[in-house]
């Protein structure tokens, strides 16, 4: 592995393990301090919101001035977000605390077009699986020693923890992370103009399916992530710690799914196939979740929790490859950053849907979710038929030096 990739991946790779110590317990700590259900999904709303606004920020700046200032920027950023959090005793704190969280997160992006930087096409859906691998670890140790903490010491060790691997993350950063953008583009004006960048995009033929394909696929997904806690708890009798298990189960299948698996599938199907893999799966495996029965929980309620993590590992490593090749070298980090804003948006709309969904009855956020997948499906499908660089890749031309 190149080792500017190595040291990526093991920045985002920390990075999203404080993500994945704090996410799976956030929904019942919201209900502790008095939220409702669709209350618990407005405070995760937030933190979409705050990524919606800055993605495509980040990613034009990062176009301008580089790619490894501005993630080091963001993971401070994040680390003042946990802080926060540590202090986080009322529900308006916990809503400034994700406030602060989203804007930093709103790094991914740049570590996308880092990626691109130094990979030819080629070998990009494999690099860029290492996001989701890095995801995927993170969510394999962050959520049962988040939940273990909270359980024993609380939530204010829950944010110094975090904060504590961000600092780390820094550090990182700074003394091992090389530049990767050769030539830096400063003549792009860098504005934060979300809502007229994202009507922009959508006119754009070349990206308008995949833009819309991730917005369905992550409201779909989001609407499950938000309820799933509360569901398992509710309905289950699972306590914090053992639903942090189940989301490392999920962390540890998508890691091997991105982190092994993404690059062969990709050659073998071609992007494009995998993400009609992935929408099935996903719609599938969200109506299975709450009709899972109590008296045999486990194992069965492990078949769709694998299946969210397959399609996981099908859909974003291979959207963000092809809308990498659809990009010119210096459209990578906006392009990019607008994809991560369609997914900040749906992060917005799914836990405000789910949450709602969720109090009117438990089972329709999923049965929604699965209805949703299949517009999804439609829409991956259409970008398959107009036949936009969806062939496997090892049939396209390597990068240029």
């Amino acid at each position: 592995m190149d080792r500017r990739l190595a040291i990526l991946f093991l920045t985002v790779f920390v990075d999203l393990l404080g993500f994945g110590l704090v996410i799976p317990i956030l929904p019942t700590y919201a209900v502790q301090l008095g939220a409702t259900a669709f209350e618990v999904g407005l405070v995760m709303a937030v933190y979409a919101l705050m990524n919606f606004v800055f993605s495509p920020f980040w990613g034009s700046l990062s176009d301008r001035f580089g790619r490894r200032p501005i993630i080091a920027g963001t993971v401070a950023i994040t680390a003042l977000g946990f802080l926060m959090l540590a202090h986080a005793h009322t529900l308006v704190l916990l809503v400034v605390a994700r406030m602060l969280a989203g804007i930093g997160s709103a790094n991914i992006a740049t570590s996308q077009a880092y990626i691109t930087d130094v990979t030819p096409p080629e070998g990009r859906a494999k690099a860029l699986g290492m996001i989701g691998a890095a995801f995927g670890l993170g969510f394999i140790f962050g959520p049962p020693v988040g939940g273990f903490i909270k359980a024993n010491h609380g939530m204010d060790a829950v944010g110094y923890t975090a904060m504590g691997l961000s600092l780390l993350n820094l550090l990182l950063i700074l003394l091992l992370l090389p530049e990767s953008l050769r030539e830096k583009d400063n003549a792009n004006r860098v504005q934060m103009r979300p809502v007229t960048n994202t009507i922009q995009a959508l006119r754009n033929e070349r990206f308008r399916d995949l833009f819309i394909t991730t917005f369905i696929y992550i409201t779909a997904f989001s609407m499950m992530q938000i309820t799933v806690a509360l569901l398992w708890e509710e309905h289950y009798g699972l306590n914090e710690a053992h639903i942090g298990y189940m989301f490392a189960v999920i962390g540890l299948a998508s890691a091997i799914v991105q982190g092994m698996l993404v690059g062969w599938l990709s050659r073998r199907f071609g992007e494009a196939r995998l993400m009609i893999y992935g929408c099935i799966l996903l719609g599938l495996g969200l109506l299975f979740i709450p009709f899972v029965p109590q008296a045999y929980f486990i194992p069965l309620a492990f078949i769709p929790v694998l299946m969210l993590a397959l399609a996981n590992g099908c859909m974003m490593p291979s959207i963000s490859s092809l809308l990498s090749r659809n990009a010119t070298n210096k459209e990578q980090g906006q392009v990019l950053g607008l994809n991560q804003g369609f997914g900040s948006l749906a992060r917005i709309a799914g836990p405000t849907l789910g949450g709602w969904l969720y109090g009117w009855h438990f089972t329709s956020p999923y049965i929604g979710g699965a209805v949703l997948m299949v517009g999804a499906l439609l829409f991956v499908m259409a970008y398959q038929r107009a036949g936009r660089n969806n062939a496997p890749s090892e049939d396209l031309p390597a990068a240029r030096p």
